[in-house]
């Protein structure tokens, strides 16, 4: 079932074309700046990392000694108390139950484990964020203050206000802005009235006539009409 959830949620992704892995602050106005030959620094305390991870990218701050603090969804913890079991890392199956459950915590795991087998950028918001960098160990130890459960926020609070509040000291998400604009670009074509209208009158067909399938087969279709 879990395995099934994380497929679906994939290949929605693509069929949208959200590229919510992409985090998006460097506009089209700004390039990365060239690749360095040879094998890049280590990372220092307090720098922000980034790593793709199901469909949008995940971010952490590095604390050194080989350990990253990063906010993460997690279902294991309103299921079992066994703290082995939770403090194991975190699967992409847990991370997307933990995002519908609205679960999560500011947790420390080694950088592989952050990782999860991609490659890992550092510093990359730096180029596109408006406010100063923090001193590296201000950002490190802001981080460390707020390890342990946290309220999550797939919108309002997620991994990248987690750190760009930390470095740079006011929390922002560019994969929200960027989910908006697309959720708001459906909305305003036509043609999801013409599908929701499709989807509705299978759902009658499939299901027969009744409040719960009448209802909407109207009233959604009506709604993207209006909003369009």
């Amino acid at each position: 079932m879990l395995q099934l959830l994380t497929f679906v949620v994939e290949k929605l992704s693509i069929l949208c074309n959200l590229k919510l892995f992409e985090s998006g602050w460097l506009g089209a106005d700004q390039q990365e700046l060239p690749a360095r030959r040879g094998p890049p620094p280590p990372p220092r305390r307090g720098d922000l990392l980034e790593v793709p991870r199901t469909i949008f990218t995940h971010f952490g701050i590095y604390l050194g000694d080989n350990k990253v603090a990063h906010l993460i969804p997690d279902i294991l913890p309103a299921v079992t108390g066994d703290q082995k079991l939770i403090s194991s890392v975190i699967t992409n199956e847990r991370l997307i139950l933990g995002c519908l459950w609205r679960r999560a915590s500011v947790r420390v795991d080694t950088l592989e484990d952050f990782a999860y087998g991609s490659s890992i950028l550092v510093n990359r918001m730096d180029v596109a964020m408006k406010s100063q960098v923090l001193p590296n160990e201000d950002v490190a130890k802001r981080a460390e203050r707020q390890i342990g459960s946290i309220p999550y926020s797939l919108l309002w609070n997620n991994c990248e206000h987690f750190v760009t509040y930390c470095r740079y000291g006011q929390a922002a998400s560019r994969q929200t802005e960027k989910f908006c604009e697309c959720l708001k670009s459906a909305i305003r074509d036509q043609r999801s009235v013409i599908l929701s209208g499709l989807l509705g009158m299978i759902s009658i067909i499939c299901f027969g006539m009744a409040p719960s399938t009448t209802l909407p087969t109207i009233l959604i279709p009506f709604t993207l009409w209006m909003a369009g």
